[in-house]
This record gives structure tokens, sequence and C-alpha cells, in this order.
């Protein structure tokens, strides 16, 4: 079942299989991707990943120095990946004309010990699209997690290989090109051709790519922008989203290439290096929101 929203000409729609985002657009112009109803989110397009982003390697961490072995999920590359919420089915607790709200449990599992429950709001106003992720430690110990979504961005109907994009990001982070995971520390990206401080083509750009130290702006937000011919989108996040991974597929079904831009509290398999993990005690809850904003030209 998918979950509509609507405020005067804009409308998303809302999964309640992982509460994920399935279309957003304005006066029909889509500003993300979409996938038909019913259908696996293409390359989790959308998806929310909590308690991990990413991958996490050999699906193994330490809690507490107690070793804990995630479900293998990603098995081409040995890892568990995209964390414990995307396939489960989430219970609506509102849903409005302009913004819809949904919870699930994660329960104690293989590789995960401690009770959390996760919350996310999507909501319409004049401004664009505004995504609300909550997390509450319902367990008995102190639990570190991370936060990460899946969008697709789209500059309305300009073909992405005629947009630039733009990253607040000053750092990238080196990746095992066979199993995804990082291989050494962040570095500048200053001088790089991961450098997208300023407006870059994408046309030819590949990526798979964590980049990190992302700079608010004076608003405190943080914002990554898609320009093309006729307009663009921008992604903004609370300054918690230190990281965005970019990917780029060329076979997003019915568009061909596409690009992700996923905010994330934390890098990839962050559950072994700790960076930037936020760690709840028992009763305590974390909030942080991200939103999509068309652009005129």
């Amino acid at each position: 079942m998918s979950l509509e929203i609507v405020h005067g000409a804009a409308r998303a729609v809302i999964t309640e299989t992982g509460a994920g985002l399935r279309a957003y657009e304005v006066d029909g112009v889509p500003y993300s991707e979409t996938f038909g109803y019913g259908e696996t989110p293409p390359f989790g397009a959308g998806v929310v990943l909590v308690p991990w982003p990413n991958r996490t390697a050999g699906g193994r961490w330490h809690l507490d120095g107690e070793l804990q072995q995630l479900d293998v999920t990603e098995p081409a590359r040995g890892n568990a990946i995209h964390g414990l919420v995307r396939r489960l089915q989430w219970t609506v607790l509102e849903h409005v004309a302009s913004s819809v709200s949904l919870e699930v449990e994660i329960e104690p599992q293989a590789g995960w010990p401690v009770r959390l429950r996760t919350t996310v709001q999507y909501a319409l106003d004049d401004t664009g699209l505004t995504v609300t992720h909550g997390v509450h430690n319902i367990g008995d110990r102190p639990t570190p997690f991370g936060v990460g979504t899946h969008p697709y961005p789209r500059a309305g109907n300009d073909a992405t290989d005629s947009c630039t994009l733009q990253l607040a990001a000053t750092t990238v982070l080196p990746l095992d090109p066979d199993r995804m995971v990082p291989n050494g520390p962040a570095v500048p990206v200053v001088g790089t051709e991961y450098d997208f401080l300023a407006p870059r083509p994408l046309r030819g750009v590949q990526l798979d790519t964590p980049f990190g130290g992302c700079l608010p702006g004076e608003d405190g937000l943080v914002r990554h922008v898609v320009s093309g011919p006729s307009g663009g989108v921008e992604l903004w996040a609370d300054p918690d989203f230190k990281w965005v991974q970019v990917f780029t597929p060329g076979d997003y079904p019915g568009r061909g290439r596409a690009i992700a831009v996923e905010p994330m509290t934390c890098p990839p398999d962050a559950l072994n290096s700790g960076t930037d993990l936020i760690t709840l005690a028992p009763g305590e809850s974390w909030a942080g929101r991200w939103g999509i904003t068309p652009l005129s030209t």
C-alpha cells in the first residue's frame, strides 16, 4: 500500500513497506525518481536506512566487547547492507492531507541485541518536502546507531547528463573496490576528481562514493544541489547528516542515468570504525531532518 500526501500543486507518495519515498512532484514535474506501485524499489530508491546506512563489513561488529554477527544481506561482497527496516511493514501513526507519520520497532535479532523504535514523517509545505527521522532506545543498554536514506533527486524533466552536481562535502572516503567498505581514512576533496564544492557536470561521472565533512551554511543546514538547464533540486539536511553517499546508476528503470544523493549521519562501516555514530542510553531519543526543495532557473 502507498500513502499519498498533497499540498497545493505538490504531491508525494510514501510506501508502507520500508516507509520509503516513491514519488515527489510539483505541477506534475518530478523532483525524485519513482517506481511502480508494488515494485521493489530499484537500487534502493527512497528507502530508510536504520540502524546503520550503507555497509557493515562482514556483517560483524562489537557492542560492549561482544561480537555481533548480522545477517549478510549483500552476499556478493560479504556485507550487511542498509540496516534492518527497509523490508519491514511500518505502522501509520497519522495521515493527513499534507503529511504522514510512520513507525516500526527493531526487535532484538541476530547481530542486533537492543530494541529500537524508529519513526519518520514526510510533510509537504510551500518550500518543498521535509522528512523527519526519529530513533528511540526502548531497550536496556546504550546503543550506537546511524541513520541514512536513499533518495534519487532529479532536476525535473532534465536528463541527468545535462545536469551539474554541487556537494557541501569537503572529504571523500576511499573504498575497497571489491567489497565497497572503507580501506583508509577520509581525505580532502580539493584538487581531486571528487571535488564538487563548486558545480560540476555529471556527464561521464561515475560515482558510488561516500563523501564527508559536509559543512552547513549560514542557516545551519547542509545543502547539495543538482541543477539542469530548466531548473534544479536541492537536497538539504540537518548538520547531524555529516556524510552523503552519491551513486550514479546508468540503468535506473525508465530513466537510464540517475543520481542518488543519500544523506547519512555516519559513513560506511561505522559500526566498526565508530565514526560519527550516535549513542542513545535507554529511554533517550534522537531526531534529524532532511528535505527536497525544487529550484527555479
